[in-house]
Formats: C-alpha cells, structure tokens, sequence
C-alpha cells in the first residue's frame, strides 16, 4: 500500500509571469485562479480571469514554454468566455477552475458570479465546451451544473473534475453558513458523475474545516501521482495560505499543510496572501502556478520543484 506524505515537496519561486495586461478592454486588472491545459510534450495553456473595468471576469489564456516556464509565447487577444446573459447565474462574471480533454471535446469548468443582495455575491459552477482543442468554447447550459440543492443549500462553485475510465468526480468548494452578510465559510465537497456533466451530491466532505477560525478552504487542485490523490487548496482565518491534503482512493482524504511546500514572500507580490494553486508536471519535477496578494491583483506567479 502507498505511503501518505512520503516526500516533502519544496518549491523554488520565479516570480510573477502574468501580470494584467490593460491594453486589452476585458484585462484591465487581475490575473486570476491559472488552469492549465496541456497541449504537448512542452507547451501548457493557462486560463485565466482578467477583470474589465467594471470588476466583471473574463476568461482568456496565455501559452506558457514548460522548459522555461517564466516565459510567455502567446496571450489571447479576445477572451474565451465571457460573462453569461443578464439574469444568469454567470452574468457579472467568468473564471475557469479545471480543464480537461474529453475524447474530441475540451470541457472548461468555472465559476460564475453574481451580486447578491442579502449576501454579497452568488458563486456557482459552470461548464463550457469547446470542440477546437480549446480556442473557442460554448456554454453546455446557461443554468450552473451545481447550484443550490438540499445538501448545499447555499453557494457552490470552483470545481475540479477528475475522469478515471468511465467515472468522473468533482471536488467542488461549497458554502455551509453565512456568517454575516459579507463572510461566507466553506469547505470541500465531493460529487460524483457519469457523463461530467450531471452531478450527485450527497454532502460528502474531503477536507473539513480545521477549527472554528477557518472560514475558507478554496479552489482545490488534485493530481494521482504513483497511486496517491495529492490535493492543494487555499486555506483562510484572516488571509489565504497554502493548504495540502493526501489520500489513496480520492475519498478519505489525510491533511498536512506542512508538505504543501508554499508560503508567503516578505517583500513580494504574495507577501500578505497566497492562493488558487495549479500543478503541471513536467520533466520529473512539478511547475505551480498560483496567485498571491488580493487575488491576483499582481497576475501570476510561477514556482518550480527544487
């Protein structure tokens, strides 16, 4: 049987590679939660949400060299997806969460915001479908594939959606109270599917709050490596840091954030919170790509395993 926290993962930062780009309307702050698409041996596509200026997300992508991952090839002009019709539960906003390939179809699965009014926003899970290896996408429905049911009665959103042979799980983040009109608490859900698109929630838990200052577990992010599930997520009390959890089947999860390997810089663009973590690997080694202070108001930052 696999051992649990066999290796300490630890990283080397690179800095930020992806910082707003304001020429472009849709981009005007923010470069927000990476999700990566691998499309070789060599080369990812790294989704991204941009604010315009009226805060509202946009989805578009940068072409990122994994033998020099700082370095930036190509970044879309045009976003991939934008904000959803006026009424939707995605129309104030976009932002991916995972991507992967599905026969001759790219599935994009994201967050969709909307203002609140007795709470301040409304968060749910999409999903996006794109029949050009990822260049262009539609939207598979206009309505959220989680939205509220009888054990998630309040907000769901950020999934990350794994396909092992015919089955399909989801770790999604959902919401379990709001305590007070602007502060949400949330942990880490698990769905299952057999089609990735219509979902079964039962409320089961994969990574539950720590203790009762924990408000937040965010934007997990899941890789199988030699028979272990290893999750990274974002923990919060008072600001987001690194959060890092094993299992051997993917449902009975062990969590140790000591091995996630990350932590704030003093001094740099993740100096007060760091968050919305992604992990390609390559060569041996991982690549991370994350977010550091007020949600990727900096842009993106890389790290390398050392």
């Amino acid at each position: 049987m696999p051992e649990l926290f066999a290796k300490r993962v630890r990283w080397k930062k690179l800095g930020v590679i992806l910082p707003p780009q304001p020429q472009h309307r849709w981009w005007q702050s923010h470069t927000m939660v990476p999700t990566p698409l691998k499309i070789d041996d060599t080369k990812v596509r790294l989704y991204f949400s941009g604010r315009n200026d009226k805060n509202q997300s946009h989805i578009g992508w940068a072409l990122i060299d994994l033998r020099e991952p700082e370095r930036v090839l190509e970044v879309s002009n045009e976003p991939v997806l934008a904000p959803g019709s006026l009424g939707c539960f995605d129309d104030n906003g976009v932002t991916p969460s995972s991507i992967i390939t599905d026969g001759d179809e790219t599935l994009l699965y994201y967050i969709g915001w909307n203002p609140g009014s007795t709470v301040r926003m409304h968060i749910f899970g999409g999903l996006a479908i794109s029949r050009d290896g990822g260049l262009t996408f539609e939207r598979w429905s206009n309505a959220p594939i989680i939205e509220r049911n009888r054990v998630n009665p309040y907000l769901n959103t950020a999934p990350f959606v794994m396909k092992e042979g015919g089955n399909w799980r989801m770790y999604y983040v959902s919401c379990t109270e709001w305590k007070n009109p602007d502060l949400p608490r949330y942990n880490i859900q698990i769905a299952e599917s057999a089609d990735g698109r219509n979902w079964k929630r039962e409320g089961r838990v994969a990574i539950p709050f720590r203790d009762e200052r924990e408000n937040a577990l965010a934007r997990p992010f899941v890789l199988k490596e030699d028979g272990i599930y290893k999750m990274w997520f974002a923990h919060r009390g008072d600001a987001y840091r690194m959060g890092y959890a094993e299992s051997r089947d993917g449902l009975d999860w062990k969590r140790d954030d000591a091995f996630g390997g990350l932590d704030v810089t003093p001094g740099g663009f993740d100096a007060e919170m760091i968050e919305y973590f992604a992990i390609v690997p390559y060569a041996g080694r991982k690549i991370m790509f994350y977010n550091g202070d007020d949600f990727g108001r900096h842009g993106v930052g890389v790290a390398v395993e050392a």
